[in-house]
């Protein structure tokens, strides 16, 4: 395998810029700074002018104990105000300075600088293997992806673990664990559907991939009738499906309620209000398009009156899917300032619903209210962008390990998915370390053929339309949820 190959320099190039370059720009770091507005908690001379209340004079007063003289100064450093204060909350915009103190800032701009990192290796590898089809190359931008999926899903777990944490977080680890047994026991039902409704494709990427594994064991020497059943294959997939459930559970809430306050700040935007809708609706979108009834029969089998053949051939339209899930991870990418400023303003929001309320507040307790929204602005963010992320990798993934292509709207590619891959014998006359080199190499490419695209289809088709699938869904009960209870 020709490892050391344009690949690997740009993988080199691509590590060193990530290294060298995210400390002076970051794209990350981008997208919030200098774009965003934020609101300044009032100071405590600023409240006590409002609340009319006098600052206390020491003169007159004897000396006393230190003791007695730092317990005062506590004391008076905290007082009551009226909730029904006439307080206006002073904005600034947001400068790379302020992002230092919040709460997962660091692995926020690691993410997304990494994450845009990894899509300009793939965008390179893709282009190259265009000029150049590949033979026996590793594709490292795969390794690239991997990389990104797995450090968005331990993000998610962080973000997830916080809700399990304290005593105060009952009704939260309730809802993530109800969530996640919904999710599952829905995948169970999603998992049995016939083929001709859903076309995962799980069918025959059991098959081969039991097949393919059969024959593997077979050729080193170990009986075995597969390594799993189709039961443990499908019940594997519904545990990874609640746990993903799990996982985009208040990052699907938190977007509804940003949604829902950004129709409101769009009134007069009609172009912004449009797109935000759209942004919302798209992943259902997407769920239709795995629906055979719905999507393939109508695109590749019907015909239409008025046209010689069919809408789109059959590679044609499973391009389309791949491009459709691509465009809504771009728009909620551009709409992304609209959600994260309507998150800020919830800060004036507090004050307002603050003055619905009678009684008196203290003054850090008014100050914490406002200065914990932009505390967990980064919190926010990693929310709403890591399901992107998932979304976004897993197709690519499934573009590559199942050998669609992009190129299918300009010819008839050759379809490899029905081609036989010999699995060789592994025969060893010797131990030198040529023999050993020959057996390790051997056996890597027949474990290769095991995986094969038929497998990559099923299951990362799967994996991409169930992220979607919870992603609109939680989306869609948080909206019920803000909008009506």
């Amino acid at each position: 395998m020709a490892l050391f190959g344009v690949q690997l320099v740009v993988t080199m190039v691509m590590a060193s810029v990530l290294q060298k370059l995210s400390s002076h720009f970051s794209v990350a770091r981008w997208m919030l700074c200098n774009r965003l507005v934020r609101y300044l908690h009032p100071s405590d001379e600023e409240l006590k002018m409002l609340a009319g209340i006098q600052p206390v004079s020491n003169k007159g007063k004897g000396k006393k104990n230190k003791d007695r003289q730092f317990e005062g100064s506590e004391k008076d450093s905290e007082f009551l105000v009226p909730k029904k204060l006439d307080l206006q909350l002073d904005s600034v915009v947001i400068k790379p300075v302020d992002m230092i103190q919040l709460r997962y800032y660091s692995e926020y701009q690691w993410l997304v600088d990494f994450a845009l990192c990894a899509v300009i290796v793939y965008i390179i590898t893709e282009f190259y293997y265009f000029i150049l089809p590949p033979k026996e190359e590793v594709n490292l931008s795969i390794l690239w992806c991997i990389l990104v999926v797995g450090f968005t899903l331990k993000i998610l777990l962080s973000l997830t673990a916080l809700y399990f944490k304290g005593d105060e977080a009952i009704g939260e680890r309730s809802l993530c664990l109800s969530a996640g047994g919904f999710f599952f026991l829905l995948a169970m039902i999603v998992l049995i559907t016939d083929e001709n409704i859903l076309e995962f494709g799980l069918e025959p990427a059991y098959s081969s991939f039991n097949s393919s594994a059969f024959h593997f064991l077979q050729n080193q020497g170990l009986n075995s009738s597969g390594p799993a059943s189709q039961l443990m294959f499908k019940l594997s997939l519904a545990v990874w499906s609640g746990l993903m459930g799990t996982f985009f559970t208040f990052p699907g809430l938190r977007f509804a309620r940003m949604h829902r306050d950004c129709l409101k700040y769009c009134d007069e935007r009609p172009f912004t209000k449009l797109f935000l809708h759209l942004s919302f609706l798209s992943p259902l979108l997407i769920l239709i398009m795995w629906v055979k009834p719905l999507a393939r029969d109508y695109f590749t089998q019907r015909t239409w009156p008025g046209m010689n053949g069919v809408l789109m051939r059959p590679d044609v339209f499973e391009t389309v899917r791949l491009m459709m899930l691509i465009g809504i991870v771009i728009l909620r990418f551009l709409l992304m300032p609209h959600y994260l400023q309507s998150y800020l303003n919830l800060a004036p929001g507090k004050i307002e619903q603050l003055r619905k309320e009678a009684g008196r507040i203290s003054n850090v307790e008014l100050q914490r209210l406002i200065a914990r929204v932009f505390y967990y602005l980064c919190v926010v963010a990693l929310q709403y962008i890591a399901p992107l992320l998932l979304c976004l990798f897993t197709t690519l993934m499934l573009k590559t390990l199942g050998e669609y292509t992009w190129s299918s709207y300009l010819w008839l590619p050759v379809s490899n998915q029905n081609k036989t891959l010999p699995i060789t014998p592994v025969i060893v006359n010797d131990d030198t370390i040529i023999s050993t080199s020959q057996q390790f190499s051997l056996t890597l490419n027949n474990l290769k053929h095991v995986f094969t695209p038929v497998l990559y289809r099923g299951v990362l088709g799967f994996m991409t339309w169930w992220l979607c699938a919870v992603w609109f869904g939680t989306s869609a009960i948080g909206v019920i949820y803000h909008y009506y209870f």
